[in-house]
C-alpha cells in the first residue's frame, strides 16, 4: 500500500491517518511505501503522523519504505523517520530537496506600524505572558528578552525531540552526535547531499521504493499488486454530481495550509508569466 503525505502537515487526524487505519485493518497489506511531498508543518501534527506510522510498522510487523517527492523537508522529514533504522529504506528522487531539520516560531512586530496610525494594543489578560508572542504589543528591551528566552526554550525542547527522532531513525547518526548537530542546522539539502550525509539511503523513484518494499516483504513482484487510497466523495459531492477535487479546490483556495504550501521555497523548471500562486492543484 502507498500512503500519501502531501502538502503542509497541519492536521494529523485527517486523510493520512485514515490511510494508516485502512492499512492497520487490512491483513492483505504486506508492506508500505510512505510517499512524502511536503515542506513540513506543525510540530504536533508531524509528531502525530510519525507516532501512528511508527506504531503501524511495529504492530503489523511489516516493512516500511519512504519515497520522497520534490520536497520532503522539516516536518516531512520528521514523518519519514517512522521507517526506523531499516537498511535502504529511504529513497529520494534526483531532484528532491530534503532536510531542514529545525524548529521555527514565526513572529512579526507590527507595533511600529500601528503607532503610525495611533493604534495601541490595549488587551486585557490574566498575566503579561498570556500575550506572549503578540505582534502588536510595544515592549521594553527587558520584556522582549524575557519573552524571547521563554519562546526559545520551547523551540529548543521541540528541536531536541526532532534530533532524537532523527537519531533513532538514521544509522549514520546513532553513534555520532556531532555529525547530527552539524547537519541539523535547518539547512535544506539536495538528494545527492542528503545521500552523502546519511539523511537518505538511495536516490531513486517511487518504483524503486516499491521494489525495495516487495523485497523486504520476501515477495516476488509477480505475487503482489500496489494500491493507494483515494479520498471518497462526500454526500454533497455525490448529490450535486460535482467532482470532489474541484469542489475542494474552490472551497480551500485560501486555507492556511495552502498558503504555507505556496510560500514554501521551491525551484521550478518553468517558463511562464503567470504566478503559480493562484493554482493550488498539483499535477
Amino acid at each position: 500500500a502507498v500512503i500519501q503525505v502531501n502538502g503542509v502537515i497541519m492536521d494529523g487526524d485527517g486523510f493520512v491517518k485514515h490511510q494508516i487505519d485502512r492499512v492497520s485493518r487490512d491483513d492483505q497489506v504486506k508492506a508500505v511505501v510512505v510517499r512524502i511531498d511536503s515542506p513540513g508543518g506543525t510540530v504536533d501534527a508531524s509528531d502525530y503522523l510519525y507516532h501512528h506510522l511508527n506504531r503501524l510498522r511495529k504492530e503489523r510487523q511489516i516493512p516500511m519504505v519512504v519515497s520522497m517527492g520534490g520536497l520532503c523537508a522539516s516536518g516531512g522529514y520528521y514523518v519519514a523517520m517512522a521507517v526506523g533504522d531499516q537498511k535502504d529504506s529511504i529513497f529520494a528522487e534526483p531532484s528532491t530537496w530534503t532536510g531542514s531539520i529545525g524548529v521555527v516560531i514565526p513572529h512579526y512586530d507590527f507595533s511600529g506600524l500601528l503607532a503610525r496610525f495611533d493604534v495601541k494594543d490595549d488587551s486585557i489578560a490574566s498575566h503579561p505572558y498570556k500575550l506572549m508572542g503578540s505582534p502588536t504589543r510595544t515592549l521594553t528591551e527587558e520584556e522582549k528578552k524575557k519573552e524571547r528566552d521563554l519562546l526559545q526554550k520551547l523551540v529548543d525542547t521541540s528541536f531536541n525531540r526532532f534530533k532524537e527522532v532523527v537519531q533513532n531513525g538514521r544509522p549514520a547518526f546513532q553513534k555520532n552526535q556531532d555529525a547530527l548537530d552539524q547537519t541539523a542546522t535547518g539547512q535544506i539539502f539536495s538528494s545527492r547531499q542528503a545521500l552523502e550525509l546519511g539523511l537518505v539511503d538511495q536516490i531513486g523513484f517511487i518504483e524503486d521504493a516499491v521494489r525495495r518494499a516487495v523485497e523486504l516483504a520476501n515477495k516476488r513482484p509477480s505475487e503482489v499488486r500496489c494500491v493507494e487510497y483515494k479520498k471518497p466523495p462526500g454526500a454533497l459531492d455525490t448529490l450535486l454530481g460535482i467532482e470532489t477535487k474541484s469542489l475542494q479546490h474552490d472551497q480551500s483556495a485560501f486555507k492556511l495550509a495552502e498558503f504555507f504550501d505556496w510560500t514554501a521555497p521551491r525551484a521550478y523548471y518553468l517558463w511562464t508569466t503567470t504566478p503559480a500562486l493562484l493554482s493550488g492543484e498539483k499535477r
